[in-house]
C-alpha cells in the first residue's frame, strides 16, 4: 500500500524561503477573513514573526481592506513599532497589543485579531465558550476572558494586560471588543480565529432557541486532545489555503 499523500508541516532550505512562506500564509488569512466578513472598516489585524528577527512582525497596512491585500503589501514592523519593511502605516492598536503578545509569548508565531459579528457579539456576554459542540471543544480550558473593556488599545501597556490575562493558551475574548487567537503558525491562529467565531455563533443560536445540553467535562477534555493541538490547527486551515489561492492567486503577488 502506497503512503498516503497528505499535508505536511513545512520545512525550508533558508529563512528567505520560510519568511515567504510565511507571508503568503498572512496575505491568504487576511483573504480569507474577507471571505468570512471578518473585515470592519479599518479595524482587525493578524500578525507573523519574522523568522530571521524575531522581535519584528509582519503585518497588514493599516486601512487596506483585508479582501485586497497582497504579500507585497505587507509590512514589517520592529520592536519599537516602526516600519522597517514598506512604506505604509501600522495600526496603533495592533502594534500595542501584538508588540506585547508576541514578546510574552516566545512560543506563538502569529496572533490574529478581528471585530468579528458573532466574537463581538459573544464578547459582550462577558462568558466564556461552553462546550456545546464538537468544534468548541478545541477551546475547552484553553481560552481567556479579559473583562476590562477601556477603549481602543493604543498603549502597549494595555496590550500587557492582555497578553497576561492570555498566558499560555490559545484564545481570548476581549469584552465588549472581539476575539484574539494565536498559533505557531499563520495558518494554526487563523483557523482558531475561524472556528472560534463560529463557535460563538453556533451558541449564541443555541441559547436563542432554547436550553442547550453541555458535553460533560471528561468528554470535553478529551474532545480537546483530539481536536485542539496545534497541528490539528495547522491542518484544518490547507483546504482553505488551497481554496483562496485558487479563487484568488493575485494575493501572492
Amino acid at each position: 500500500m502506497s503512503e498516503l499523500d497528505l499535508p505536511k508541516l513545512p520545512t525550508f532550505e533558508s529563512v528567505e524561503d520560510e519568511r515567504h512562506h510565511r507571508k503568503q500564509r498572512l496575505a491568504s488569512a487576511f483573504r480569507l477573513f474577507a471571505h468570512y466578513g471578518f473585515d470592519e472598516g479599518i479595524a482587525g489585524h493578524i500578525t507573523v514573526r519574522d523568522p530571521e528577527f524575531p522581535d519584528c512582525f509582519w503585518v497588514n497596512p493599516f486601512g487596506m481592506y483585508f479582501g485586497h491585500i497582497r504579500v507585497s503589501d505587507l509590512v514589517l514592523v520592529n520592536h519599537k513599532g516602526e516600519v522597517v519593511k514598506g512604506n505604509k502605516p501600522v495600526n496603533t492598536a495592533a502594534f500595542a497589543i501584538h508588540s506585547q503578545i508576541h514578546q510574552a509569548r516566545p512560543d506563538v508565531q502569529a496572533a490574529a485579531h478581528a471585530h468579528s459579528l458573532y466574537g463581538k457579539a459573544w464578547s459582550t456576554l462577558g462568558r466564556l465558550l461552553d462546550p456545546l459542540t464538537q468544534d468548541a471543544c478545541a477551546f475547552y480550558e484553553d481560552h481567556a476572558l479579559f473583562n476590562d473593556y477601556t477603549g481602543v488599545v493604543l498603549d502597549t501597556q494595555e496590550g500587557k494586560r492582555i497578553a497576561d490575562t492570555l498566558g499560555a493558551r490559545k484564545a481570548i475574548i476581549l469584552c465588549n471588543h472581539g476575539l484574539l487567537t494565536v498559533g505557531h503558525s499563520v495558518d494554526e491562529a487563523a483557523w482558531w480565529f475561524i472556528t472560534m467565531d463560529r463557535s460563538c455563533q453556533a451558541q449564541l443560536m443555541a441559547e436563542a432557541a432554547g436550553d442547550p445540553m453541555l458535553i460533560d467535562s471528561a468528554t470535553a477534555r478529551l474532545t480537546y486532545g483530539q481536536i485542539g493541538s496545534h497541528t490539528i490547527g495547522w491542518f484544518s486551515f490547507q483546504s482553505l489555503y488551497e481554496k483562496i489561492v485558487r479563487q484568488e492567486p493575485d494575493l501572492l503577488d
